[in-house]
C-alpha cells in the first residue's frame, strides 16, 4: 500500500501547478473574491491519523457540504418521517433548479439539491426561532469538527441574502404545496447561514469522520448516528453528492462524497477515512475541478473505491 502522505504531498503539487483550474461561483459576489489558486486536503484515516497537504488549514465557506450534516440532523429530530417531504433519488437536473418540483407536487427529488434541502432546513426549524435554529446548527459543526473555532462568514450569508432569489422561488413554490411550514423568508435565512459556515479541509475532514466509522467519531468515539443510518447517509451522498455530475464521480471515483460550489468536497471511505479536499474553480456541474480529479486520484492510489474487491 502507497504511503498515504506521500500521496497527497504529489497530488498537492500537481495541483497548485495545474493551468485548467475551472470557475469560481460568481452568482455570489462573495466567493467570487476567492483567490482559484488555493488547494487544500485532509484525510483522516480510521486510526485517528490525521493527514494534511497544500492549504489545510484555510477556512472556506462549505456552501452545499452542510446538507449532509443538517440531514443528519433532521433525521435525528424527526426520524423517517423526513422522506414524506423530499425524496432519495438522483435529480439528473442542476441544483437549483425548480423544474421538477412542479411535476412532482413540491416534494423535491433528494435532500442534497437546493429544494430538498430548504426542507430539511424548514423541518429543523420546528420549534425553534431562525437565530436559534442557525445556533444548532452550528454548535453541530463545531462538536463534530471537535473545533469551537468554526464559525459562520456573515459576509457570505449576506452575500447570500441579497443575491437568493432563486432560493427563495424553490421555497415559496413548495410552500404552495404545503411542504415549506414555515416564513419563507425564516427557511431561507436559516439556509443562507448554514450554507455560509466556513471550514477547513482538517475541520471538514474531522466532522465528516462518524460517516467513516459506521456512525462513531474516529477521533472521540462518540456515536452520532446509527450504523444503519449512517450507511443510508452514505448512500444519498453517493447518489446524489453531486448533483447532475453524481453518476460521473461514482464512476471516476467511487465514494460517497458531497460538493459544494464554495470549492469543497467531503468525501468519506466507509471504515478506512473521511476526507475533504478544497479548491475554489468549478466544472460546468458546479461540482471542484481539481478536487474532483484529487478524489479520483487519492481513491486510485489507495484502492478506496467502495467497489473494489
Amino acid at each position: 500500500m502507497p504511503n498515504l502522505q506521500s500521496v497527497l504531498d504529489e497530488i498537492a503539487h500537481d495541483m497548485a501547478s495545474a493551468s485548467e483550474r475551472g470557475a469560481v461561483a460568481r452568482y455570489i459576489p462573495e466567493l467570487a473574491k476567492v483567490d482559484p489558486a488555493r488547494f487544500g486536503l485532509a484525510v483522516l484515516t480510521e486510526d485517528g491519523t490525521l493527514h494534511t497537504a497544500g492549504d489545510a488549514d484555510e477556512p472556506f465557506s462549505i456552501q452545499s457540504v452542510s446538507k449532509v450534516f443538517t440531514l443528519t440532523l433532521a433525521l435525528g429530530q424527526v426520524g423517517d418521517i423526513l422522506w414524506n417531504r423530499v425524496g432519495r433519488e438522483p435529480s439528473g437536473n442542476p441544483f437549483n433548479s425548480i423544474v421538477q418540483l412542479e411535476y412532482e407536487h413540491g416534494i423535491p427529488r433528494n435532500p442534497l439539491i437546493n429544494a430538498g434541502a430548504l426542507v430539511v432546513t424548514d423541518v429543523l426549524l420546528s420549534g425553534y426561532k431562525p437565530r436559534e435554529a442557525i445556533g444548532l446548527i452550528l454548535s453541530f459543526m463545531r462538536g463534530l469538527a471537535d473545533d469551537d473555532s468554526v464559525f459562520i462568514d456573515e459576509k457570505v450569508a449576506r452575500s447570500e441574502e441579497e443575491t437568493g432569489f432563486g432560493n427563495r422561488a424553490l421555497a415559496n413554490y413548495m410552500k404552495a404545496f404545503g411542504n415549506i411550514r414555515h416564513a419563507v423568508e425564516w427557511t431561507t435565512g436559516v439556509y443562507f447561514h448554514q450554507c455560509a459556515i466556513a471550514m477547513s479541509c482538517r475541520q471538514l475532514a474531522v466532522a465528516a469522520s462518524f460517516l467513516a466509522g459506521e456512525g462513531k467519531h474516529l477521533l472521540t468515539g462518540n456515536r452520532i448516528v446509527s450504523r444503519e443510518r449512517a450507511r443510508r447517509i452514505n448512500a444519498v451522498m453517493l447518489t446524489c453528492g453531486h448533483y447532475d455530475g453524481s453518476g460521473d464521480f461514482a464512476f471516476r471515483v467511487g465514494i460517497p462524497g458531497k460538493s459544494g460550489v464554495g470549492g469543497g468536497i467531503m468525501a468519506v471511505v466507509p471504515g478506512k477515512a473521511s476526507i475533504a479536499v478544497w479548491s475554489p474553480g468549478l466544472n460546468k456541474v458546479g461540482n471542484s475541478l481539481l478536487g474532483s480529479l484529487a478524489l479520483e486520484r487519492l481513491a486510485k492510489a489507495m484502492d478506496w473505491s467502495i467497489f473494489a474487491p
